[in-house]
């Protein structure tokens, strides 16, 4: 028996006391993330928003096993977010409608969820109205017969079936329900519970031929968005639960496969994803003000560093210690920053006695490594 075959569908319960220890390590997560995000400088704050909206659009597309263009996603997100590219990338459709969708659930986060709205979240992904090589149901619920299973084929053997949706003809009753419940709950319900509970209550009605993951993902960002009254984007859930992804899985499963309503177990694995991506944003933060530091204080006690070496430094320095393939040397300095290769010995050279670079090796195997990088407690 399913989930939605319980005869309690769809009474959720969910033992609150017990949820209370995760949901306040969440919300103290959220909160140290949204407070620090006040002292970023403005370049600093914009360069995350970046990256959230660009790691949010790559995971919950590789989630569905589709692969997109790391460049192109972010040159996408950087014009939505009024930031240079940097480099004029050619638009990809698959990048621009996974934004899309996301944006537009950020952005009607303070209006009310229809049918309507759902419909054209799922057009979007779909603009050819085809999923691969196969022509589907776009910017409606579907209403073919056969029922909507989620299998693992095997070749010579019966498919293995993980879950099936109600059927096609109930799509319509059990979406009224989600959508009624989801505009009167916001303020009945913590906002984290309620997030946890839209995704798998969409993801057990299963509503659409194709993108009910990605679909289910955007109404958790609205779900979010609304708890906490901003379209601001400071981290990736997506990211988060892609990392996860075995775990993801199987608590998808574990919950739509039984016919227990009650769904603690799930709202739990959902809330430390949550707390989890909360937690990487503040690194980054963290990381980004450390960076910033580093570059004031490198403008200041040299000041007559030219643009290609400043270019050089920061590659460096993005690059970890033990990044950029062993250290900079000639060749990828002429490469990097588009000089010549005197050019790039005489700025390396300077580099060195200015105590910034140290040289490593001889002849071929020369290279240059950043001598001084704050520590990640500084």
């Amino acid at each position: 028996m399913y989930l939605w075959q319980s005869p309690q569908w769809p009474d959720f319960k969910v033992d609150l006391a017990a949820l209370q220890p995760t949901l306040a390590a969440a919300r103290f997560a959220q909160g140290r993330a949204m407070g620090l995000a006040t002292h970023l400088q403005l370049a600093d704050l914009g360069e995350l928003q970046l990256q959230g909206w660009s790691d949010e659009a790559l995971a919950t597309a590789q989630i569905e096993g589709e692969m997109l263009q790391v460049n192109s996603v972010r040159a996408s997100a950087a014009r939505r977010l009024g930031l240079s590219d940097g480099k004029k990338i050619k638009r990809d459709a698959r990048a621009e409608a996974t934004l899309n969708v996301l944006q537009a659930a950020l952005q009607n986060s303070p209006a009310p969820l229809s049918h309507d709205m759902l419909f054209d979240w799922q057009a979007a992904l779909f603009p050819t109205g085809r999923s691969g090589m196969q022509k589907i149901r776009t910017g409606a619920y579907r209403n073919h017969e056969e029922p909507m299973q989620i299998v693992t084929p095997r070749m010579g053997h019966p498919d293995i079936v993980h879950y099936q949706a109600p059927n096609s003809s109930n799509v319509g009753q059990e979406m009224n329900a989600f959508i009624q419940w989801f505009n009167s709950s916001q303020q009945k319900q913590d906002g984290l519970v309620r997030a946890a509970i839209a995704h798998l209550w969409f993801e057990t009605i299963h509503p659409f031929e194709d993108g009910n993951g990605r679909i289910g993902r955007a109404l958790v960002e609205m779900a979010l968005a609304q708890d906490l009254k901003t379209d601001q984007r400071l981290w990736s859930l997506s990211h988060q639960i892609w990392q996860q992804r075995k775990g993801y899985y199987d608590q998808l499963q574990a919950a739509t496969g039984s016919s227990s309503m009650d769904v603690t177990t799930w709202v739990q694995w959902f809330v430390v994803c949550i707390h989890k991506a909360a937690d990487s944003s503040w690194e980054q933060m963290q990381a980004a003000m450390r960076k910033t530091r580093f570059w004031i204080e490198m403008r200041h006690q040299h000041p007559s560093l030219t643009p290609t070496q400043s270019k050089a430094i920061n590659k460096l320095y993005d690059a970890e210690p033990e990044g950029f393939s062993g250290g900079m040397s000639t060749e990828k300095y002429v490469n990097l920053c588009e000089v010549s290769r005197a050019t790039a010995y005489r700025e390396l050279t300077g580099l060195c006695e200015m105590g910034l670079l140290v040289l490593t090796g001889t002849g071929r195997g020369t290279r240059y490594q950043l001598l001084h990088r704050p520590a990640a407690g500084s």
